[in-house]
């Protein structure tokens, strides 16, 4: 045969843009986004996120620039994952759970030209926004009104400021959206942590989000046209790929500013939710919801959980109330779930009991996941697939995040040169071929599905003038599956001996996120180190874990 090669027809960049330009002709009189009793049609939201993007290109914003949102799960955030990229700019989704402090280093980092804020989180950006060195442009803001909600008033800074709905009356439903000169252009920035003045802001590629969202998609089995509930915050790693997912499937996304289990139950039957996405905290909240809240549901819904392993006992919980559960592992680097506990027919007969233990496994690599492997820190080997012997999960694949922003040293760290992307997470591989993680780097907590850095945590906590050593591990908590689990030992003096754990704990809540708060403080005299200086954090872990668990974010002080 001739040989063969690349043509103007086949090099057209790859974008999940373009799967809202065919749900517009395919799906164009179905429900795209519902949120309370706003409805709108995929022919609409089309035209919103053309109207976004013109609206966005007049004011300035041009390629790679980064655009921020700080938003509930909205129609206008679900609508930032198209418009904003079809401007030309990146998107860079903020948790709203962050502090000011936070928000403003990523502000800062990221060099932000706009944010996209909600109302209620006016005072956080306001206060973000103060914060930001006076040579520091500060971004643009539009307020994203919501008229479910109360109005709040607004703050100095953010007084007078333009509204979403006015920005797209000046935008052009017609315009040619901005398509990416190639395919390995960013399309959005995820950062990881932000605690620190050097936050890792995770990029993605339109390549790498087209091939997830597709792969996510392939995965999940998922059919045309369901009605996908949005439990998942579109912040946390862009919902795990789905806002582009959905318009693949002419799906229906319905809206949910915040999560509550009796409303969830009421949208699962008023509108025939049939998919959605949580974290094991949430996958426990309606498992467990008491007997007024839970409702029978009017047909099978189908739950992908990752973030943390979840307990057998919740997922034997959750599927019989009627939830069909799949089991996943992710990371904002990879843009999405990326392995999947692949479900076998056979395991149907087995006890429900074993089909937890079983369900309970991160399981094998996704379709588009090209390989994933568990090695041997010091040798690089595979280990052997018996099920105990450890080592460090690492993929690779076409999803795997282009780099950190602006830190080439925390790139090569986690990226080596024959492509693999060290996890830091250490499991076993199973005689099947079945992945499961069996702990974690030392480093990283994880509480209702948000990843903690314990160094983070501990770095603030070494700023308390009456603490001498700070060490922080997980804890088990009822609730949350993990929280931080601060162990101290203090500075002598008048200063030390007035500190007390609660003392501890409200000073943190004043410098951290809520979420990363310690929950418990333990006090000793000296920590646990080795014979060259280190705080033996494998010692400190099985002391609390011998605490037992925490009961719904309930924790505790104690002196040792």
């Amino acid at each position: 045969m001739e040989k063969l090669g690349a043509n103007p027809a086949n090099s057209i960049p790859l974008t999940p843009l373009g799967f809202l330009e065919r749900a517009a002709t395919v799906y164009g009189d179905c429900p795209s986004v519902v949120y309370h009793d706003t409805v709108f049609t995929w022919s609409q939201t089309f035209r919103r996120c053309l109207r976004l993007a013109s609206a966005l290109v007049s004011l300035g914003i041009s390629r790679r620039d980064v655009v921020s949102v700080l938003l509930p799960n909205v129609p206008a955030m679900y609508e930032a994952h198209f418009g904003v990229p079809m401007s030309g700019a990146v998107l860079n989704s903020i948790n709203t759970r962050l502090d000011a402090r936070t928000v403003s280093v990523l502000l800062r980092h990221s060099g932000s030209k706009l944010v996209l804020v909600d109302p209620a989180l006016l005072p956080l950006l306001d206060d973000a926004i103060r914060l930001l060195p006076a040579t520091h442009p500060a971004p643009r803001v539009v307020v994203v009104e919501d008229p479910h909600e109360k109005e709040l008033p607004s703050t100095p800074a953010t007084a007078a400021l333009t509204t979403y709905e006015g920005l797209l009356e000046t935008g052009d439903p017609e315009f040619a959206w901005v398509r990416p000169e190639s395919e390995w252009d960013p399309i959005v920035l995820n950062y990881t942590s932000g605690t620190t003045s050097a936050p890792k802001g995770v990029v993605h590629c339109h390549r790498g989000i087209y091939l997830v969202a597709l792969d996510s998609l392939v995965t999940w089995s998922v059919p045309e046209r369901p009605t996908y509930l949005w439990t998942l915050p579109m912040f946390h790693s862009n919902g795990w790929s789905f806002p582009w997912g959905m318009a693949v499937v002419g799906g229906t996304n319905v809206c949910l500013r915040r999560v509550d289990a009796g409303e969830v139950y009421n949208l699962i039957a008023e509108r025939g939710v049939t998919h959605l996405c949580c974290a094991p905290v949430v996958l426990n909240m309606l498992a467990n919801a008491p007997e007024g809240v839970r409702k029978p549901l009017p047909r099978k819904v189908r739950i992908i959980t990752a973030g943390s392993p979840p307990p057998a006992a919740v997922l034997y919980r959750a599927e019989a109330v009627g939830f069909d559960v799949t089991h996943g592992f992710g990371m904002t680097e990879t843009g999405a779930v990326v392995l999947s506990c692949a479900w076998k027919g056979e395991w149907d007969r087995l006890p429900a009991s074993e089909r937890a233990r079983l369900k309970a496994r991160q399981g094998v690599r996704t379709p588009g996941m090209a390989e994933v492997d568990i090695v041997d820190g010091e040798t690089g080997r595979s280990v052997p697939r018996d099920g105990s012997t450890m080592g460090e999960i690492v993929l690779r694949g076409a999803c795997v995040t282009l780099g950190y922003f602006n830190d080439g040293e925390a790139t090569r760290a986690a990226i080596r040169e024959d492509g693999w992307l060290y996890t830091g997470d250490v499991g076993v591989m199973h005689p099947d071929g079945y992945l499961e993680i069996r702990d974690r780097s030392k480093d990283v907590i994880i509480s209702g599905g948000e990843n903690i850095s314990s160094v983070e945590v501990e770095s603030v906590l070494y700023g308390h003038p009456a603490v001498n050593e700070a060490a922080v591990v997980a804890r088990p908590d009822e609730f949350w599956g993990e929280t931080p689990c601060a162990f101290v030992s203090l500075k002598d003096g008048a200063a030390a001996a007035a500190t007390t754990a609660a003392e501890v704990i409200a000073w943190s809540r004043e410098r951290m996120p809520g979420y990363m708060v310690p929950k418990t403080v333990v006090f000793q005299g000296e920590l646990p180190k080795t014979s060259t200086g280190k705080i033996q954090k494998n010692v400190l872990r099985k002391l609390a874990k011998e605490m037992g668990p925490t009961r719904s974010g309930v924790g505790g002080s104690s002196k040792m």
